[in-house]
This record gives structure tokens, sequence and C-alpha cells, in this order.
């Protein structure tokens, strides 16, 4: 299961139409705190989210995940690629920096190397 956030419902349902179309199983979230409250957290392979939310952002996400020791891989899309985020992202581990409007090709790349890295759900 690759699980997409983001407060966009277009690119939402952009992203989940491109993992779906790449034969995986897919759940959208309008919020990363929607995530967290459901019971996608230990199904989920790959997360694939905004940067920029109202509420829980992206990092923030990334950062609440790792202090509670899950290793699923991230991803992050953002129409502001700052330099700043991107370093800081990277220190903690992610497997994508993507600024929208993103290639579907990027996106099958970083999903590929994510679900390589054998860091997601241990129940697969």
């Amino acid at each position: 299961m690759i699980t997409i956030i983001d407060d966009d419902e277009s690119v939402r349902v952009a992203t989940e139409s491109l993992v779906r179309s790449l034969g995986f199983g897919a759940r959208s979230f309008a919020s990363a705190e929607e995530f967290l409250h459901s019971s996608e957290l230990g199904r989920t392979a790959c997360v694939i989210t905004d940067v920029q939310m109202p509420g829980m952002s992206g990092v923030e996400l990334q950062k609440y995940l790792r202090a509670r020791g899950h290793r699923t891989p991230l991803i992050f899309i953002t129409a502001f690629p700052e330099e700043r985020v991107r370093r800081q992202v990277n220190a903690a581990g992610t497997f994508g920096f993507l600024a929208k409007p993103f290639e579907g090709s990027a996106m099958i790349e970083c999903i590929d190397r994510a679900l390589q890295s054998g860091a997601g759900p241990s129940d697969g």
C-alpha cells in the first residue's frame, strides 16, 4: 500500500492514479493528521507527502514518524522546492524531493527506490 498525503485534491487524485497504474494499492489523505489517525500507518510501504500543508507539514510528519521508530520511506512533493527543506528531509532519510508539477517517470523512480529499500512495514 502506498499512501498519498496532500491538501490539494487534484494532486492527490493524479498521484493516486499514477500509483494505481503501476499496480500498487493506494490510499490518499488530505492531511498528515488524517493519515496518523487511520489504520494505514502499519500497512503503508511508502508515503508520498506534500511538504506544506495546513496543520502538520510533511517535514513534521517525517520527524514524528522517525521519533516513534517508523522507518517507512517518504517521498516529498512541493510547489516550493527550497534547498533548506531538501537538505533537512534528505538528512532524515528521504527517497525523493520533487517539485510540482513533477514528471510521472520521476515519481516512478522514487517509488522504485523506496520500495527496494526494504524499509516498509514488517507485515508487508
